[in-house]
C-alpha cells in the first residue's frame, strides 16, 4: 500500500469515528419530565384544558347507597374541555348544602351559583379546572326547616361514611379523578360547614383540603363528631397534610366565635389553617361572596401540591439514576 492509499483509509476511518461520536442520541424523559396532559399526578392548566370560559353546567346523578339503604343523589359539574382531553385526569371538590337543603342549593339561581364563581376563578388561574360534586347531605329524616342534616354516622343513618367513603369511591369509578387525597377537597355552609370539617376529618385517606363557611365545630352527639375535639385525635403525620379554611360574617357572633376558637386550637396543633372574617351574616349573599375565597386557597391548596409531588418525583429519579450508578 502507497503512501496516498494509506492517507485515504487513515481519513476514512478518522471520519467514521467522528460520525459515530455525533450520532443523535435518544433519551426517554423521565416520568416528571412527560407532558402534564398525561401524568396522572398532574393537575390540568390553562394550556391542557380547552376553553377555559365555557360556560359550566351541572347535572343531578344518582346511585344506589348501601349504607343508606336507599337511592341517593348528587350534582356534579365536570370541568371544560373533559370531554375532549379524555387522558387529564382531575382534582375534586365537594359542597356541602346546609339546613333544609339538597344537592341543587350550591348550583341555582337565588342561592349558591357556585358556577359562576367556578368560571371566573378557572378563566384568572386562581383554581385548576376540577370536578365539582354537591352531595346529598340529609339523613333518613330527609329534609325539614326544622333539624339541620347529621352528617355524622348516627341512628338516622351512616352519613358521614356514605358522603366521606361511599360516593367518593362512586365518583372515582366514574369521573377521571386524581386519587391521592391532596387533590381533593371538602367544603360546606352553615351545618355544611361542620359536616365539611366532621365528613373531612373521618375521611383523612380521601380529603386533605377542607373549608367551611359561617360552620361550627361542636356537635350535640359528643366528642367524635365534634371537630374541635376530635382533631386532637388525629395521628400527628395526618395532621400535618391538612389544610384547612374557615370564615364567617362578623354579625354572625356564635359562628365567628367558633370558627376563631377552632382555628385556635388548630394553631396550637400546628395545623395549617387560614381564619378570615368579612362584613356579613347567616346568608346566601354572604356564601356567594366568599365561596371564592374559600376556592382560591382551595387552588392554592392544589397547585402547592401538585409542586410538591413533582419535586418528590424528580428526587426519586434522582435517587434511582444514584441507585442504579452504585449498583
Amino acid at each position: 500500500m502507497n503512501y496516498k492509499q494509506s492517507k485515504n483509509l487513515l481519513l476514512v476511518s478518522l471520519l467514521t469515528l467522528v460520525g459515530c461520536n455525533l450520532s443523535p442520541t435518544v433519551v426517554a424523559k423521565p416520568p416528571q419530565q412527560q407532558d402534564l396532559q398525561t401524568t396522572p399526578s398532574a393537575i390540568p392548566t390553562q394550556s391542557s384544558t380547552s376553553n377555559l370560559a365555557t360556560h359550566l353546567t351541572y347535572k343531578i346523578a344518582t346511585y344506589n347507597s348501601q349504607l343508606m339503604g336507599a337511592s341517593r343523589t348528587y350534582g356534579v359539574s365536570l370541568p371544560p374541555g373533559y370531554e375532549q382531553n379524555p387522558k387529564q385526569r382531575y382534582p375534586v371538590i365537594f359542597l356541602l348544602h346546609g339546613g333544609h337543603g339538597n344537592p341543587t342549593d350550591w348550583f341555582i339561581q337565588g342561592k349558591g351559583q357556585a358556577l359562576k364563581t367556578v368560571e371566573q376563578l378557572y378563566t384568572t388561574g386562581k383554581l385548576p379546572p376540577s370536578i365539582i360534586i354537591t352531595p346529598d347531605g340529609n339523613d333518613k329524616r330527609g329534609s325539614s326547616p326544622y333539624w339541620d342534616p347529621q352528617y355524622i354516622d348516627g341512628p338516622n343513618g351512616k352519613v358521614s361514611t356514605a358522603v366521606g367513603d361511599e360516593l367518593v369511591k362512586v365518583v372515582q369509578s366514574r369521573y377521571r379523578t386524581l386519587t391521592n387525597p391532596d387533590f381533593w377537597a371538602i367544603g360546606g355552609l352553615s351545618s355544611g360547614g361542620w359536616g365539611a370539617m366532621n365528613v373531612g376529618l373521618h375521611n383523612v385517606n380521601h380529603f386533605s383540603i377542607l373549608f367551611s363557611h359561617s360552620g361550627y365545630f361542636h356537635d350535640k352527639s359528643g366528642p367524635i363528631n365534634s371537630p374541635i375535639t376530635y382533631i386532637k385525635s388525629i395521628p400527628t403525620p395526618v395532621k400535618k397534610r391538612l389544610r384547612i379554611y374557615l370564615d364567617s360574617g362578623t354579625s354572625d357572633i356564635e359562628e365567628i366565635d367558633a370558627a376563631k376558637n377552632f382555628s385556635k386550637v388548630l394553631n396550637n396543633l400546628k395545623v395549617s389553617n387560614l381564619f378570615r372574617q368579612f362584613p356579613g351574616s347567616h346568608t346566601w349573599q354572604y356564601w356567594r361572596e366568599h365561596l371564592a375565597d374559600s376556592l382560591t386557597f382551595v387552588g392554592e391548596q392544589f397547585k402547592s401540591a401538585e409542586i410538591a409531588h413533582a419535586h418528590k418525583a424528580t428526587n426519586l429519579g434522582i435517587n434511582d439514576r444514584k441507585n442504579i450508578q452504585n449498583n
